[in-house]
């Protein structure tokens, strides 16, 4: 397999983000899937060939695993809105201090700056603007 040895944690979204890391895992990446506490049990043929694990990132303690994790892998697909990580003291310039060679994926819908970077990006979303 040709990522056999990538290690990637993958925060739990809707379909970009578990997309990317199936089809990561597909090519033999490691991926840890991270759910919010009461959505463990959305499991869908997204999650194939993933491992998972419940951490509430608002809490002190799920976001020290959290960075943790971060600091021996390669790569964090994040899918959430501009902001939110920054918020939690997740954001790259945390992350990136722990693990310099950390691939911080950033899936969100509208980008990190402009005029729509803190709307949701859904498909309904996209469809209305165009």
């Amino acid at each position: 397999m040709v990522l056999r040895g990538i290690r990637v944690v993958e925060l739990a979204g809707l379909a970009p983000g578990p997309f990317c890391g199936m089809v990561l895992a597909d090519f033999g990446a490691q991926v840890v899937r991270v759910d919010r506490p009461g959505s463990a049990g959305d499991v869908s043929f997204l999650a194939r060939g993933k491992r998972s694990l419940v951490l509430d990132l608002k809490r002190q303690q799920g976001a020290a695993v959290l960075r943790r994790m971060c600091a021996r892998v390669d790569v964090l697909l994040e899918p959430f809105r501009c902001g939110v990580m920054e918020k939690l003291q997740l954001g790259p310039e945390t992350l990136l201090q722990d693990n310099p060679k950390l691939i911080y994926a950033r899936l969100s819908g509208f980008g990190q700056s402009g005029s729509f970077s803190k709307a949701a990006g859904h498909d309904i979303n996209y469809l209305a603007l165009s």
